[in-house]
């Protein structure tokens, strides 16, 4: 016997990995034990055996004329499993590679009210220091990543959300003559945003500096989070920001396939 054949699989392992596979099949659109069967390559029987002790256990159910379907334990453990992760720590190699990428100021922002608070900073190396910081909160309309949070709100709530933030720019010592932009430049700006997935701040929240947003979404589907590449305007020129739009929301597609969500077309 050669000394370096490989152990075998031992036979508890092996029914899980099975059992796993049953899993995988299922949630893959396999109905029946035949189809689920010939996915993972066994018998009817040992199919049969792991699927209804996987049913057994909750990990799967059973509808009559449906067929196979997840089980209630798998969605527990999904909702659990999304509450242990931590964001800031899944996203921190995206942000540190689109720091590295850039030289630009890097945020990560969540959705708080109608503020957005600021999880994480990576500073540029160009241009001044930006006044934002950990746990630092503005108001959703005024910022691009506020904005790429704000994507799939209605137009209704886009309204409320800018009219507020207007308000409180109007009483800001950074805008003392802060420019005015009209609802309708807004809302044809938002749209825009919507339909490419992504958001810019054209120096919205504070003179000189611009920046490009992009949103995270959960295996919901729904945008939990945001990142954004900021700079001051000798450094982040509309065609930058242009040539940014991919490569930031490549950082966030990677991110929120960390949190489960699916590749968008």
């Amino acid at each position: 016997m050669q000394d370096d054949m490989p152990p075998a699989v031992p036979t508890g392992t092996q029914t899980l990995l099975r059992g796993l596979a049953v899993i995988q099949a299922v949630a893959g659109g396999a109905r029946d034990l035949k189809e689920i069967a010939r996915r993972i390559g066994t018998t009817r029987s040992t199919t049969h055996r792991l699927a209804s002790c996987l049913v057994d256990e909750r990990y799967l159910r059973v509808l009559p004329q449906v067929g196979y379907l997840l089980g209630p334990r798998l969605i527990e453990l999904g909702f659990q499993a999304r509450e242990e992760v931590p964001l800031v720590m899944l996203a921190t190699p995206w942000l540190d590679e689109l720091s590295a990428l850039t030289g630009d100021t890097i945020h990560l922002a969540i959705r708080d009210g109608d503020e957005v608070l600021y999880l994480h900073k990576t500073p540029g190396r160009n241009g001044p220091e930006m006044r934002s910081r950990v746990g630092h909160r503005m108001p959703l309309a005024r910022t691009g990543i506020g904005k790429a949070l704000m994507l799939d709100a209605s137009e209704a709530e886009w309204q409320r959300l800018f009219e507020q933030g207007e308000q409180v720019a109007a009483r800001s010592a950074l805008w003392p003559d802060h420019p005015q932009l009209t609802w309708s430049q807004f809302q044809a700006r938002m749209q825009t945003y919507v339909a490419g997935r992504y958001a810019f701040d054209l120096e919205d929240n504070e003179p000189s500096i611009r920046c490009v947003a992009a949103p995270i979404r959960d295996a919901s589907g729904q945008i939990v989070a945001a990142i954004s590449v900021a700079s001051t305007v000798p450094y982040m020129p509309l065609e930058k920001m242009q040539s940014l739009v991919p490569t930031v929301q490549k950082a966030a597609q990677a991110v929120c396939a960390e949190l489960g969500a699916k590749p968008q077309s």
